[in-house]
Parts: C-alpha cells; structure tokens; sequence
C-alpha cells in the first residue's frame, strides 16, 4: 500500500520531547513541477530508514533516478519523524547545490540529536544555507499528513495530548539553532547585561 498505517503513523510521528524507542526515520514526500503560475503534482508516497541507509539518502536516491528537466522547476516537501542527521544534513545540501531549478521544504516532527550534541545544529544550520526551508510540524501538518498518507479509513484527525505544546517547544529549538550565530552571541551578551 501507498498509505502508511494509522498506528504506524501515530507512534512514529508523535512530537513528544524524549522519544525513546522509536529508532526508526518515516519519510512522507509529495514532488510537484512548477509550470509558470500553477503546479503539478508528480508523485506522493512515504519511505523508511533501510538498513544501512538512512531514507533521506534513499530518497536522494530516488528522485535522482528521474533525470529531472533542468529547465523546469521542482518542488519537493517532506514530513519526517526525526530531522536529518548531520550526515544526511551534508547529502541533502548537495544534493541542492546540483539541482538549482529544485526547492525542499522540510517538515519534521522531532528534532534529533546523537552523542555529538553539536554536529545536528551545525548540518542543519548548513542544510538551511543551502536553501532547504526547514519547519517544526503543526497540528495543520499532522492533519495533512493524516489526510494524504495514511490509511486512516475516513476517521479524522484527533491531536494527541501535548502536540501544540511540543510542537511550539521543539520550534523555539530549532529557531536559536537556524539563528545566525553573531544574533545568538547578541542574545547571550544581553542575557549578560540583564544579569540572566
């Protein structure tokens, strides 16, 4: 099947803070060709993580194979479980940097951090500079992801407890990390000043 599970889904996309167990990375795309003032919907699935590789380099992988026109433009979204590690981070930048005529937006649920606490923020700090807009995940998110990639048997879209919460936390996470870095030694010099 296309659709994803519901219970599949709800486990692994769920935005809570600690996340133990849940080891594994979804991938829900939707690519779109731009033609002048409308789009075109191309194609739209989920993938995850294989072993030994991680699903952003499988979807590298596959959206490489397409031979994309360079003289179209290409837009891709994707809703992950966990942000790109810092490795997947440096795919990902390069991939962009080959395909100018392509935009990524990411969208995850839950930023992820390994032992080198310091090696995440700098790969999507670089993955941003490179072009990808990168967004916490939203109750309005998770409602289309429900809508589009899970077989969800016509049943709406209920919030777990504590989803706007998490989801405004884990956004104030991700926006001092996307911070420039001369701003984030302004803050740090205010808070100083402020005796803070």
């Amino acid at each position: 099947s296309i659709l994803m599970q519901r219970k599949l889904f709800l486990y692994n996309f769920k935005n809570l803070r600690k996340a133990k167990g849940r080891r594994e990375t979804y991938l829900c795309y939707v690519v779109k060709r731009r033609d002048s003032a409308t789009s075109c919907s191309l194609d739209f699935g989920y993938l995850r993580n294989r072993m030994g590789c991680h699903v952003e380099v499988l979807f590298l992988r596959y959206i490489a194979a397409w031979d994309l026109d360079p003289g179209r433009c290409y837009r891709i979204t994707w809703f992950t479980s966990w942000s790109p590690c810092y490795d997947c981070a440096q795919h990902i930048a390069s991939f962009l940097r080959s395909y100018p005529n392509l935009t990524l937006r990411i969208f995850v649920s839950r930023l992820y951090f390994c032992e080198d606490r310091k090696a995440e923020p700098e790969g999507l700090r670089r993955l941003h500079k490179a072009g990808a807009q990168i967004a916490i995940m939203t109750f309005k998110d998770f409602f289309y992801c429900w809508n589009t990639f899970v077989e969800n048997k016509e049943q709406t879209f209920k919030g777990w407890e504590g989803l706007h919460e998490n989801s405004v936390h884990i956004a104030r996470k991700l926006r001092r990390i996307l911070l420039p870095l001369y701003e984030v030694d302004d803050l740090r010099d205010a808070f100083k000043i402020l005796g803070l």
